[in-house]
């Protein structure tokens, strides 16, 4: 398993995984709580004003898989893996908007995830049930893809195995982390991502300055790339559409992926665990204008997919070419450096969304139809091993299931996501809905877009309309099903529910005093 393994870049991965472990321990001890109450344990007691918040919710949103995913993508057809930048550049004017008052109803009426306050909104059950069960289902393959960024770099550092000898770095590291979130909670993730996000900045900033010096420049690596993408579409007898630049039958799927991912990011569980976490809304506010700076670290990092092909990187499996870039171009112990700065990118993410799918479990779930009378302690408890449980059905996950397959499920994860947002926001706007309608606008937007993504060999994101040949992304096409019978269903169903949130969702809460 170490024949071959690089000691030193494994050194300096090693010291700072021990660094980030200690981290997280001490954590439970940093903004002191009750542990032992769901508040404190899964959201940090909301105490997380807007600098800390800014590394919470950037950890959470930019992960490992997106360090190596996003220039796979480059590196394998080119211009059209470039979706992920203008679809974080999307989302934030949903958080300034949506979000604060999506906050201060969570605030006063001690709402932990998004089916609570569906609950309080509407006061159906099934409504909750259902987007409660969409965000686990959702959730599994992201965390489990999180495994996969860190495998990557793991591999890279030269251990080797067989079978599933191959995974016990991997699962020695998640254990680890499932020990530190069950003790720590959302406070271990929230001190990590400090770390994890500087990292993250120094070796990209090093790889966008000294990559193109030792190559000969930007335009050398876009030369080079323009000729692999030409080679490879050559190859494939035109099969295969890279290049630099979109082709015409790649601008809608483009449009529309960015659009549909951007309308899905804030509905999983993990991201409204860490917006419901902040202090204020005026947190969230100050977030939505700042975390654009991730936008701008993410194009830098798409563009690692380019100079993979001007540094003659040759992989198979496009997820390695971040990996073998680093090493062939930078010294032992700075690719070590990189490496652990994406395996620490695994850890922060994947603690958030263990928390984010165990609170929903144990709030949407079990609560209300397993055991209404839990105490606030019980519901921590069943929290706390539930986060085990997540983790480990992630690692099984990987252990036992093709990588493929969890990509494509979580390609399905967007589509099922999208069918959240009526919902959720529109309930924020508006009085019109009722929520039995919307429950069968969200099981229509589900059945639609999941059919659409089947084929017999893989699940796929786009659909093509009507033999138009123009393609859209499935989530897209649910979603305005999902609307439209919602809206049809609403005219005809009215909702007579108690709506708990109608007196408190205009009012604004004072700011306080400016906290990290």
């Amino acid at each position: 398993m170490i024949a071959h393994l690089n000691w030193t870049a494994t050194a300096v991965f090693i010291g700072f995984f021990l660094l980030v472990t200690v981290l997280g321990f001490v954590a439970a001890h940093w903004k002191r709580g009750d542990l032992t109450d769901l508040h404190e344990w899964g959201l940090g007691g909301r105490r997380f004003g807007p600098w800390i918040s800014w590394f919470l919710i950037g950890g959470d949103l930019y992960t490992a898989y997106t360090v190596i995913a996003v220039p796979a993508v480059v590196y394998a057809i080119g211009a059209f893996g470039f979706f992920a930048v203008p679809y974080t550049i999307i989302i934030y004017p949903i958080l300034f908007v949506v979000f604060p008052r999506l906050w201060r109803i969570a605030h006063r009426k001690n709402y932990l995830t998004a089916s609570d306050y569906l609950l309080g909104r509407y006061g159906n059950k099934w409504l909750e049930l259902a987007v409660a069960f969409t965000g686990i289902l959702a959730k599994m393959p992201y965390i489990a893809l999180q495994l996969v960024g860190m495998e990557k770099v793991i591999q890279a550092l030269g251990f080797q195995g067989e079978g599933l000898w191959s995974h016990l770095p991997l699962t020695l590291a998640f254990l680890i982390l499932a020990l530190y979130t069950y003790r720590s909670g959302l406070r271990a993730p929230a001190m990590i991502a400090f770390v994890k996000d500087i990292m993250i900045y120094i070796f990209v900033i090093a790889a966008v300055i000294i990559v193109p010096m030792k190559l000969g420049g930007y335009g050398v690596i876009f030369d080079s790339a323009r000729e692999a993408f030409a080679q490879k579409t050559a190859a494939s007898g035109g099969k295969v559409t890279a290049g630099l630049l979109l082709a015409p039958q790649q601008v809608w799927p483009f449009i529309t992926l960015a659009l549909g991912s951007a309308l899905a990011l804030f509905m999983y569980p993990h991201s409204m665990t860490a917006i419901l976490a902040a202090r204020d809304a005026h947190s969230i506010r100050v977030n939505a204008i700042t975390l654009p700076a991730y936008s701008i670290l993410l194009g830098l990092i798409a563009l690692m997919g380019l100079m993979a092909h001007a540094a003659g990187i040759k992989v198979a499996n496009p997820q390695d070419a971040v990996p073998q870039l680093f090493l062939a171009i930078f010294p032992d112990w700075f690719a070590g450096f990189a490496f652990a700065a994406i395996a620490i990118g695994a850890l922060v993410p994947a603690a958030v969304m263990s928390i984010g799918a165990a609170n929903t479990f144990t709030r949407n779930i079990w609560k209300p139809f397993i055991h209404p009378q839990m105490s606030a302690q019980e519901e921590a408890v069943l929290a706390k091993l539930m986060s085990l449980v997540v983790k480990l059905g992630a690692l099984v996950f990987i252990l036992f299931v093709p990588t493929k397959f969890a990509l494509d499920l979580q390609l399905l994860g967007g589509v099922w996501m999208s069918q959240v947002v009526p919902a959720v926001i529109f309930g924020l706007f508006t009085r019109w809905f009722s929520g039995w309608a919307l429950l069968w606008g969200w099981a229509v937007g589900m059945i639609l877009g999941t059919w659409l993504a089947w084929t017999p060999s893989a699940w796929v994101p786009v659909h093509t309309l009507f033999g138009s040949g123009v393609a859209v992304y499935n989530g897209l096409i649910g979603l305005i099903a999902n609307i439209l019978v919602a809206t049809l269903l609403s005219a005809v169903l009215p909702d007579k529910a108690h709506d708990e949130t109608r007196e408190e969702d205009d009012e604004e809460f004072p700011k306080g005093k400016p906290a990290l």
